[in-house]
């Protein structure tokens, strides 16, 4: 109503995006609304009766509504509505041409025939490729590849502008790729740039503070790590919002965490490159509170309104007006409701429309991360206007973590670690892949949730480990024998292994687990030599137990 007033006395146009985003029952008094305006309007008056007031009205007023086909948080127009509206239907736009268009306008010179593989790229893609809830290969991501094309061109303007498309393709759509895809996508790249080498991309400085931020936090600089925080920061450059997707344990948090540090870390030794800021994230749960209580909502009792979590951070963040980076973290799932409101949010308006009427305008400086397990309940339209980096725990493995864990023993635990590596080694694989197999848990898990827990369970008990000891006391003679510490780490290793890799099957798949480890121990195991899963190890200090306890 307050809109529509004050358009109508001004003669001015509005376009209302996402209009089937409102209630019903609001759209409903809209129609009422409007009804009210256009009949004033055919009448000819100069003035109109608007909601019980006197008003001037301008004849130039006109109101246009955007709208998407109906998914989850959309409503269908009550036809009162409808037939206020001249509908127009939107065509798929020529992607060819518009990334023609857009590649001449970026300064590449052979932009059309390069416009035709990126498009039929896009298309092969789109079909072969494994159908994914975090895929998107429409314009979006199109307009994004253009702009990450231009960006490596100005950078490298001597290099071929083939391997410079091919660089840009790479860079954006590999991170969001499984591992299974990003082969079958290189190979389609072949096929449609036959002999084009493209050498590596080198991220200098940045992969420098990235491997100095992991040892400085104790974690390990993995390749595919180091490789997925570079392309983080890449993601960066040519979208607003970010979406870290993929299962526990992937090092989602620690992606951004590190890349955070790695970020600080260059602008504290003064680096050229003005991208390089210290960071500020501003992190929150979305999905843990009601949606007035995240975006602001008014008390319907006393007409007062009150401000929500999300959009006092974002202002605080907008508020900031200095040249250092502010992340809006958004760690929690996505549902169909409150990541929908976020749509303004993340296209080319970046800007937060409240109930209240205040509309919050993005800064340069600001981006969104959202931090989500899987995309299967949100929209297209959210999909599209996101940057996806995939995070696969598979990728890094649980090696990694085993060695940090390692690094926070005691110190009298040193003389162990050659034998806990043996045991890792030894009984890690082969229980997990019993239990995958032939086991099924009553919660799911993650390939690093179980060693993560086999590492906890072991933690708790060597308390005997970290004894003060007095000075003349000798750990060795007067604690705990060198016999006896191995038996001990065997001992505890071995429990730890039960209650973590199998404990999180039901009954009949704990008894399965108790047979094959038994055998595993023993050396019992298939011992032919084309064996290739697992070996028989170095064996135990100990023979488990037997006997059943009640």
């Amino acid at each position: 109503g307050k809109f529509f007033a004050g358009l109508s006395q001004c003669g001015a146009w509005g376009c209302f995006d996402e209009f089937n985003r409102i209630d019903i029952e609001v759209l409903s008094v809209v129609a009422q609304q409007l009804l009210t305006i256009q009949n004033s309007m055919k009448a000819g008056l100069d003035v109109m009766n608007f909601e019980g007031r006197e008003m001037p009205l301008k004849h130039s007023f006109a109101v246009f509504i955007t709208m998407n086909p109906g998914y989850a948080g959309r409503t269908e127009l009550p036809d009162n509505l409808k037939a206020l509206f001249r509908p127009m239907a939107m065509m798929i736009p020529d992607y060819a041409l518009v990334a023609e268009v857009m590649l001449f306008s970026e300064g590449f010179e052979t932009s059309k025939d390069l416009s035709r593989k990126m498009t039929k790229l896009y298309k092969l893609s789109s079909e072969q490729l494994s159908q994914q809830d975090h895929y998107d290969f429409g314009m979006r991501a199109l307009k994004s590849l253009l702009v990450m094309a231009g960006g490596l061109k100005r950078g490298f303007p001597d290099l071929d502008e083939q391997v410079v498309l091919i660089r840009a393709m790479r860079d954006a759509n590999l991170p969001k790729f499984l591992s299974a895809d990003c082969e079958l996508f290189e190979n389609l790249i072949m096929d449609l740039f036959p002999g084009k080498v493209v050498p590596e991309g080198d991220a200098g400085d940045l992969e420098r503070a990235i491997i100095e931020s992991i040892n400085e936090v104790d974690l390990q600089p993995k390749d595919t790590f180091v490789t997925k925080v570079v392309q983080l920061y890449e993601t960066f450059n040519v979208r607003f919002g970010v979406m870290l997707v993929g299962p526990t344990g992937g090092a989602k948090t620690t992606n951004y965490q590190i890349l955070k540090s790695a970020m600080t870390k260059l602008r504290d030794e003064g680096h050229p490159d003005d991208s390089f800021q210290k960071i500020h994230p501003y992190v929150f749960n979305p999905k843990c509170i009601k949606m007035g209580e995240l975006y602001g909502e008014y008390n319907l009792g006393t007409g007062e309104w009150t401000d929500g979590l999300g959009s006092t951070l974002i202002r605080n963040a907008v508020a900031d007006q200095t040249m250092e980076k502010k992340w809006v973290v958004f760690d929690g799932p996505v549902d169909a409701i409150w990541i929908e409101n976020m749509n303004t949010v993340l296209d080319d308006n970046k800007k937060l429309c409240l109930m209240s009427g205040e509309i919050i305008q993005m800064s340069g400086t600001m981006n969104m991360i959202f931090e989500v397990q899987d995309l299967a309940v949100a929209s297209p339209a959210t999909v599209s206007r996101c940057g996806m980096i995939y995070v696969e725990p598979s990728s890094m493995g649980w090696e990694p973590l085993k060695d940090s864990w390692m690094n926070t023993l005691p110190p009298l635990m040193e003389p162990h670690k050659p034998r806990l590596e043996e045991l890792f080694t030894w009984l890690v694989k082969p229980c997990m892949a019993f239990v995958r197999k032939n086991c099924k848990e009553l919660i799911p898990t993650s390939d690093i949730n179980l060693p993560f827990a086999l590492m906890n369970i072991f933690d708790s008990m060597i308390d005997e480990f970290r004894v003060e000891l007095d000075e003349g006391v000798d750990f060795d003679e007067d604690v705990m024998t060198p016999k006896d510490q191995k038996i001990f780490v065997d001992c505890v290793f071995l429990f730890s292994t039960v209650w973590s890799i199998g404990g999180t099957t039901e009954n009949e798949g704990r008894e399965k687990f108790d047979f094959f480890l038994r055998k595993l121990v023993d050396g019992k195991v298939d011992p032919s030599p084309d064996r290739t899963d697992f070996d028989l190890g170095p064996g135990l200090e100990i023979t488990p137990p037997t006997e059943k306890r009640v």
